[in-house]
């Protein structure tokens, strides 16, 4: 199984607008983050977590030429308003896409792209083919087995998910305990880890820290990573184990 980082960066992405510090005027590429995603492979599978605003160009950056699920953690911008690029998709695959969120992304997502939704023999443009499912538990995908992992996104709830040995929790300031037992024995954790100044809706850096300490899995690698954080000087302080992933980076995963 691969794990493709499509996007590392916060809501603004990186580098920001108007922005001339260190890392949004950064030569090193891991310093240009586009906004939060990854892509599981597996088998001539493809599982997109999140429809980023950049996702046309995260596709064509990495060699995405065909996802067969997507997997929603929230309803916020930055997660959701590239939707409509799974359109083409849908023309590479010719059929519908199948679509998990919880009640709540589902019903941002059918009022933001309400076009994508409803029969409209009059809309002659090109819209996504999707068939949305309700998260309610685990459930298998493409036969992927994934599981949902109740998170807090400062006083909203959100999902992160699990997939065999690998587990991705981005936009999270708190993990209910009920969870960590979603988390043990993972060969890669990805994990919020925004700043360094502590934040109500995002782990900083020394929290998330503490939490993939405890969560203990082999490689941690920190992600939806703020314009305070530089790539190479942030690595080389984290402890073993632990680094900020960045936009293109793959992490393999036995099956």
């Amino acid at each position: 199984m691969r794990i493709v980082f499509l996007g590392t960066g916060t809501s603004h992405g990186i580098p920001m607008i108007g922005c001339d510090c260190a890392v949004c005027t950064s030569k090193d590429p891991r310093d240009n983050r586009l906004r939060t995603s990854v892509a599981i492979e597996a088998d001539g599978r493809c599982l997109l977590i999140d429809t980023t605003p950049e996702l046309r160009l995260q596709c064509i950056a990495n060699g995405i030429g065909r996802v067969d699920a997507v997997l929603f953690t929230h309803h916020h911008a930055d997660h959701v308003t590239g939707l409509d690029d799974l359109r083409r998709f849908n023309e590479l695959q010719r059929s519908q896409l199948p679509c998990y969120a919880d009640a709540r992304t589902a019903a941002c997502l059918r009022r933001m792209f309400d076009y994508a939704f409803e029969e409209r023999p009059g809309y002659l443009s090109a819209k996504p083919r999707l068939r949305l499912h309700a998260i309610e538990g685990p459930f298998e995908v493409e036969g992927l087995s994934i599981v949902p992992i109740p998170l807090m996104h400062g006083c909203e709830p959100v999902f992160g998910f699990r997939c065999g040995r690998f587990a991705y929790c981005t936009d999270v300031s708190a993990i209910p305990e009920s969870s960590y037992a979603l988390l043990a024995d993972l060969d890669v954790l990805v994990l919020d880890g925004l700043r360094r100044r502590p934040h109500p809706t995002h782990f900083h850096l020394d929290r998330a820290v503490e939490e993939a300490g405890r969560i203990k899995a082999a490689r941690t690698y920190f992600t939806h990573i703020a314009h305070e954080l530089g790539h190479a000087s942030t690595c080389a302080e984290l402890p073993a184990g632990m680094a900020l992933a960045y936009d293109g980076q793959v992490a393999e995963i036995a099956m």
